[in-house]
């Protein structure tokens, strides 16, 4: 059975570019969002496996996003990704245990790896 995904980003090209990207690895992306609030509400409505989020949303931090999603779903697998680096960003600091990747270096091995493939 393919793991539910909702990709959570505001440029819409990298959404595109994520769906292909996770649909040929048999992902089934069931949501999209392009804002903090909208994933959230998303996550809530759709129930999804995977959340694929930007760390640099227009209204709420990806981080902050991750959080709530760890308080409120903490079933759901959260992915950060951003252009600028884990350490640009200091992720490892204010994100925990949440797996990050560059968007320049996602790739179907990477998720599968991230993810932990066939759990």
């Amino acid at each position: 059975m393919a793991r539910t995904v909702v990709i959570a980003d505001d440029h819409p090209t990298f959404r595109r570019f994520a769906r292909r990207l996770l649909e040929q690895a048999g992902f089934d992306v069931v949501g999209e969002a392009s804002d903090g609030g909208s994933a959230l509400s998303s996550v809530a409505e759709l129930a999804p496996d995977v959340v694929l989020l930007d760390v640099m949303l227009p209204d709420i931090s990806g981080i902050e996003v991750a959080h709530r999603l760890a308080s409120c779903s903490p079933s759901v697998r959260v992915v950060l990704t951003s252009s600028r680096s884990a350490d640009d960003l200091a992720i490892d600091a204010r994100a925990g245990a949440t797996p990050f990747v560059c968007k320049d270096e996602l790739a179907i091995d990477v998720l599968g790896e991230l993810l932990g493939a066939g759990r």
